[in-house]
């Protein structure tokens, strides 16, 4: 048995949803599954017109072998349990939105990178033993949600990598902080130390060995309660940057396990950090390849924790 999440930014047909995710199997062979029960959704047996959205949940009583998966020693990417989610894409780069909770790589089979590629070899892009393989230009934290740049060419591998080193792609946050930051707006600073034992960073007033220097802006957008919604600019990009920067100055993430309030996390109920990598602002470029990237910003959807604090449904 198969167990799969929808993920989905909007309704669609259960067969053209199954069928985007294992297209080796045909609709004659969807319908015969259907009539033989091997296709649960929530627990039922439902029509394939059914149209699913995000939180459904599929079950299938379909042998690996006639999704098209292949033995358990093929590519990973064809066991991830969906396609990545894409925000914007040409022949140079995929944009990917990554939920909170999904790992940007590892050992899984289930990663923001596999989903990727599970997405270009679906779409005819990619296909293993290709001369270049699809990579990430960047990481997100696994507790994360938000965009994450994926290349699918050596040269826009090259060309993002170089732009990131240049800080010249502005990368803007959503958080949630359980307190209100004072001022409203600033610009934080200091030295990011890190403490590879304990698997956490700091934040230092001053230089000492080893600490790189971090700076990090942010705007209050919108308050509730105890809670403020921030639009966050990274400036810098060291590891757990901006989730150590707003606990130096007592105004930890929501959800934050290693830098926040444990009794707030469990009292809202937050699993992962509320935080977003939401827009992704693209420099001027010449080269004719990377017209459509040229200005460009490219955002994700907005997440539900900055969508209730703005009407004051979380607070």
């Amino acid at each position: 048995m198969r167990e799969i999440k929808v993920e989905s930014a909007a309704a669609v047909r259960l067969d053209n949803y199954l069928q985007k995710l294992f297209p080796a199997m045909g609709i004659g062979r969807w319908n015969r599954a259907l009539r033989e029960n091997k296709i649960k959704l929530n627990g039922k047996k439902q029509p394939l017109s059914t149209r699913v959205q995000t939180g459904d949940v599929i079950r299938l009583f379909v042998p690996d072998e006639q999704l098209g998966l292949g033995q358990p020693d093929g590519p990973a990417f064809l066991r991830a349990r969906c396609p990545a989610e894409v925000a914007y894409e040409d022949d140079q780069l995929l944009v990917c939105v990554k939920p909170a909770g999904l790992a940007v790589y590892g050992d899984e089979a289930d990663t923001l990178l596999n989903r990727a590629l599970l997405y270009l070899y679906q779409s005819g892009f990619y296909r293993p033993g290709d001369a270049f393989a699809p990579f990430l230009c960047h990481r997100l934290d696994t507790g994360t949600s938000g965009l994450v740049m994926v290349a699918k060419t050596a040269g826009a591998l090259a060309k993002m990598e170089e732009l990131i080193r240049r800080r010249a792609v502005k990368k803007e946050y959503l958080c949630v902080t359980f307190g209100r930051p004072k001022p409203a707006a600033g610009t934080l600073g200091g030295y990011l130390q890190k403490d590879a034992a304990r698997g956490i960073v700091r934040i230092l007033p001053s230089p000492r060995p080893g600490a790189k220097p971090v700076e990090t802006r942010y705007e209050t957008v919108a308050v509730s309660g105890r809670l403020a919604l921030l639009q966050v600019e990274l400036i810098t990009g060291r590891t757990h940057q901006i989730r150590a920067h707003m606990a130096s100055i007592g105004c930890p993430i929501l959800g934050d396990s290693k830098y926040g309030s444990q009794a707030a996390n469990r009292e809202l109920k937050l699993k992962y950090q509320a935080l977003c990598a939401w827009q992704l602002t693209f420099p001027v470029m010449e080269e004719p390849e990377f017209a459509g990237l040229s200005g460009r910003v490219v955002r994700a959807p907005l997440p539900w924790y900055a969508e209730q604090v703005k009407n004051q449904t979380l607070k």
